[in-house]
């Protein structure tokens, strides 16, 4: 199966088909958008004395895979544990979109919704709600805390009597 990267366009071979939904010709304008502003199109970035032998080629992609697969894989221990999971885990993608397609496609979508979010996030409303949001829910967790501790008192554990 062609995965785009191999950088023979309408060489011999399988030719990688892209599916169209009902916005097709916004998403394939955008794409192309994307692409002229990155100032490099899709597919692999190998060097191109790798790309021009294939089996070296193939066992670069393996070697890309692996890279981006440990980096993810540790990005996602991360996510429980201390650490920068998510950080982590966007680099392990970055690192596959050296080489793959399919994940410079998902890098591109990712940061045109981190965008779109923080633009949300900027509009005055949005950011009156959630101020809003946050004072009530620190009234709650405040109003709880003082129940608890006029109910049961503060003792801190090394005063705390054997019973």
């Amino acid at each position: 199966m062609n995965t785009g990267s191999d950088g023979l366009e309408g060489g011999p071979g399988e030719v990688a088909v892209v599916e169209e939904s009902n916005t097709g010709a916004a998403d394939a304008d955008r794409a192309k958008a994307d692409g002229e502003r990155s100032g490099r199109g899709l597919g692999s970035r190998a060097p191109a004395f790798i790309k021009r032998r294939r089996a070296l080629h193939l066992s670069w992609q393996v070697g890309v895979f692996v890279i981006g697969l440990a980096v993810v894989a540790a990005g996602v221990v991360m996510l429980p544990l201390p650490g920068p999971g998510w950080v982590v885990i966007f680099g392990g993608m970055a690192i596959w979109a050296t080489e793959f397609v399919w994940a410079q496609l998902v890098l591109r979508w990712t940061r045109r919704k981190v965008t779109e979010a923080a633009q949300r996030a900027l509009d005055p409303k949005v950011r009156r709600r959630n101020i809003m949001l946050t004072v009530t829910g620190l009234v709650i967790v405040g109003a709880l805390v003082g129940v608890y501790l006029y109910e049961f008192g503060f003792a801190m554990p090394w005063n705390i009597e054997d019973q």
